[in-house]
């Protein structure tokens, strides 16, 4: 049987911990907050609410095991930095949440916001430069605490006046809410808001004697407090975790279940098993045992490996449901899909081995795309293209020589050509050329034999190529739709009025604005994405549209084509990297050049040339955004002229 002294020890020590895990908890969601989704309003107040709530706990810790009043006296006062601010922050949450379900404050809501933060100023100063709010330490049971000056009844009123408006607000963003997934959502909201409250409000300094008389019970609830706190700021985290994120439900899902897992339960653990190792140390008499260290090392390994494992097994039943099959088909695909470098590298790898097989000092791979050979990956210090941007179409049968296992191998200029064939179809789908050591081809049946193999290999690599060129093409066309599908999503969690029109008649964000001018390029010369786009209500097409008494079509060509040669370094035309991102927009878009054409001109990967084409689009989306706001101040200007 514990006696009381010990058991109260040990739920301090709990409690500590748990106060610890509260601490990272909150500190590892404001990370969470700043990181994905801080252009929302809700999860900015969230942010700062967290923020106070990391700062009362962190403090609360650090005051809790200090060595001297001094000290402890430094961190409690710290501590009202959260405290002071915590009621405005509620408050400025609650308006930010009743705000995002269409009703937003006339004024009253955030003048009392403005007032609850100025409120709080004051009582930090108070605080930091008085007596009159706290007066000087105290302890109760070793426990120090700050004792209640004059003025902390006003205080009181204050925090519990802060929060009855917060609760009103609450209330009514609830009911405005319809559909069941709003409701289920606001009252995971709710819920949660509870939890901070009781641990932030200073109870110590209220009457610490009289709640310390029983350590047992006081300890107890305190550490439940902390677990139900923890629990709840994750409960919160969730709920706005969807306020502007265009995402699916299963990727916030699956982000945030991985963001605790990796953060907060991690290192918790870590705390919680190092401060119970230390303190088993210190009870057997091993003073700064080495096991700690080790302990702390184990369990971050050991959590990793669970973790690692485990993770895509729970995702998978708790977050996917009835969409397994098709997310792990795309997993299969996204760990199973060769990009244009893993195969530029595997025909390396071939032509470097045919080179050696056949004795030759170079090689190259083209594809047949459309009736034209592309240049795919040439090796050895010859150029096959010879300055040209592109090879000859033609192979002429009259110079060809045949061997039983390679099959034809045609002259071209220097080169000795072998054709490579699909293995479902038996078409010609390109070229593998090695250059002649001699007049005529003249393998040995081993050389040819060889080259059989290689050949095969190179026309897999090329199938898969033009097969998965198809796929991303699918993919081009399915991305815009897919992301004005999730913006419309985004603003339709909580019913917000017009959540359903479309994206351009408000550009919320400079990624709005880059998704639709990239889709007007893409359809520069006509299609629905010009014709039917958003940026035609732009104050700069209609501007452009009634200077030059054109269509609102050509005028948005028009004022795309502009933004374009913005980009456009000063001087002559030239291919280094300064003229890279105009290159890119000029040839891709204006000309309407394939991206094989344009990667090649250009000398870079596919892949990179997809890296540099976002830069260009987004700085074309920042020329347009400086035009129109250069439009809309002329017109202000017009108006009031």
């Amino acid at each position: 049987m514990l006696s009381p002294d010990l058991l109260a020890a040990i739920l301090r020590v709990l409690n500590e911990i748990s106060n610890a895990a509260t601490t990272i908890t909150a500190f590892a969601l404001l990370l969470y907050a700043l990181t994905f989704n801080l252009r929302e309003r809700v999860a900015r107040s969230l942010a700062f609410l967290l923020a106070c709530v990391t700062i009362v706990h962190f403090t609360d810790v650090l005051a809790g095991t200090a060595p001297s009043d001094f000290e402890a006296a430094a961190w409690m006062r710290l501590q009202w930095v959260g405290i002071a601010f915590l009621p405005a922050a509620y408050l400025h949450f609650s308006d930010a949440l009743l705000a995002s379900t269409g009703r937003p404050s006339r004024g009253r809501r955030s003048a009392a916001v403005r007032v609850s933060y100025a409120v709080g100023a004051v009582v930090l100063l108070a605080v930091t430069f008085g007596p009159s709010i706290v007066v000087g330490v105290a302890r109760a049971e070793t426990v120090p605490y700050l004792t209640s000056g004059p003025w902390f009844p006003a205080f009181a009123v204050f925090f519990v006046t802060c929060l009855a408006l917060a609760a009103t607000n609450l209330s009514r963003a609830y009911r405005r809410c319809l559909t069941r997934a709003s409701r289920r959502r606001m009252r995971y909201l709710m819920v949660g808001a509870v939890g901070p409250i009781l641990t932030a409000f200073p109870v110590l300094t209220s009457g610490g004697a009289f709640l310390l008389a029983w350590p047992v019970l006081f300890w107890g609830v305190l550490t439940l407090i902390n677990l139900a706190v923890t629990f709840q700021l994750i409960l919160m985290a969730y709920a706005v975790a969807y306020f502007g994120v265009s995402h699916p439900d299963r990727v916030v899902k699956s982000r945030l279940f991985q963001w605790i897992l990796r953060g907060p339960v991690v290192a918790s653990s870590t705390l919680a098993v190092t401060v119970v190792v230390n303190r088993f140390s210190s009870l057997v008499g091993l003073q700064q045992s080495r096991l700690v260290p080790f302990a702390m090392v184990g369990t971050l390994l050991l959590l990793q490996y669970v973790i690692t494992l485990l993770r895509p097994m729970i995702e998978r039943w708790f977050f996917y449901g009835e969409d397994r099959q098709d997310i792990g088909r795309l997993h299969l695909l996204e760990e199973r899909l060769l990009t244009t470098g893993d195969l530029r590298q595997f025909l390396e790898s071939v032509l470097n081995a045919a080179c050696d097989v056949a004795r030759v000092r170079s090689a190259f791979v083209a594809a047949l795309s459309q009736g034209r050979l592309e240049l795919e990956v040439a090796v050895g210090p010859d150029d096959p293209l010879r300055g040209n941007e592109e090879l000859p179409p033609v192979l002429v049968d009259s110079h060809k020589r045949d061997f039983e296992t390679l099959g034809p191998v045609f002259l071209w200029d220097a080169y000795w050509v072998v054709p490579l064939r699909s293995g479902l179809t038996g078409e010609m789908i390109g070229l593998m050329g090695l250059r002649g050591r001699a007049a005529e081809p003249d393998f040995t049946p081993e050389e040819a034999g060889t080259l059989a193999e290689m050949s095969e290999r190179a026309a897999v690599a090329l199938s898969e190529r033009l097969l998965q060129r198809e796929v991303f093409a699918a993919v081009d066309r399915l991305v815009p739709q897919a992301m004005a599908i999730q913006r419309m999503r985004a603003a339709a969690r909580f019913a917000v009025p017009g959540a359903f029109t479309d994206a351009a008649d408000e550009l919320r964000s400079e990624g709005d604005l880059v998704v639709l001018v990239r889709e007007a390029l893409s359809h520069y010369w006509g299609g629905p994405r010009l014709t039917r786009s958003p940026l035609l209500r732009l104050a700069v097409v209609r501007e452009a549209s009634a200077d030059n008494d054109s269509s609102p079509v050509n005028a948005l060509r028009e004022v795309l084509h502009e933004a374009v040669e913005s980009v456009r370094p000063g001087g002559e035309r030239r291919f280094t990297g300064e003229w890279m991102l105009y290159n890119i927009l000029e040839m891709k878009f204006l000309q309407g050049r394939k991206v094989r054409d344009v990667a090649l001109r250009l000398a870079m990967s596919e892949a990179d040339l997809y890296r540099k084409q976002r830069v260009a689009i987004e700085a074309v989306a920042k020329a347009i955004a400086d035009m129109e706001r250069v439009a809309v101040a002329r017109s202000n200007g017009g108006q009031r002229g």
